[in-house]
């Protein structure tokens, strides 16, 4: 079963169980999978759906950290709560040493020697790890090996 389906049956899941909640959060992951469909007349496979829903995810983060700023901890706990449930659809992430080895191994790989070859080892990197792993971290990981 893609993730897709997923994500539709636990919406029918929902709807049934009277979730309202989980079933106003699904239903917007559904609309941005099919957003991002129709925007590049293409059928989303698992890994296009994890980007999509890691970006929703980085956007509740951004929102949380607005609405703290602001004082508004009744907004602050809505994107919070939206954050759960789209984080149980994510998979696992990817600890600071397995991240260390999948770096390791994407130099390895690609032949990097520079800062000049970084964007050859993210997109490597990226590759692997799809949805574990945040890639402000990957990259900071990256340019600290190429630097050194």
């Amino acid at each position: 079963m893609t993730l897709k389906q997923q994500l539709t049956e636990d919406m029918k899941t929902a709807m049934r169980g009277g979730d309202k909640h989980k079933l106003g959060v699904v239903r917007l992951m559904l609309a941005a999978i099919k957003q991002r469909e129709v925007d590049e007349r293409v059928e989303l496979d698992d890994v296009q759906v994890l980007a999509t829903l890691e970006k929703m995810l980085k956007q509740r983060r951004d929102s949380v950290s607005q609405f703290d700023a602001a004082n508004r901890e009744d907004l602050s706990a809505i994107e919070r709560a939206e954050m759960v449930v789209i984080e149980t659809y994510l998979p696992s992430k990817l600890s600071e040493s397995e991240i260390e080895v999948l770096v390791d191994a994407a130099i390895r790989d690609t032949g990097a020697s520079s800062a000049r070859d970084m964007g050859k080892v993210v997109a490597a990197v990226k590759e692997k790890a799809a949805g574990r792993a945040d890639m402000a971290v990957v990259s900071g990981q990256i340019k600290a090996r190429l630097a050194g």
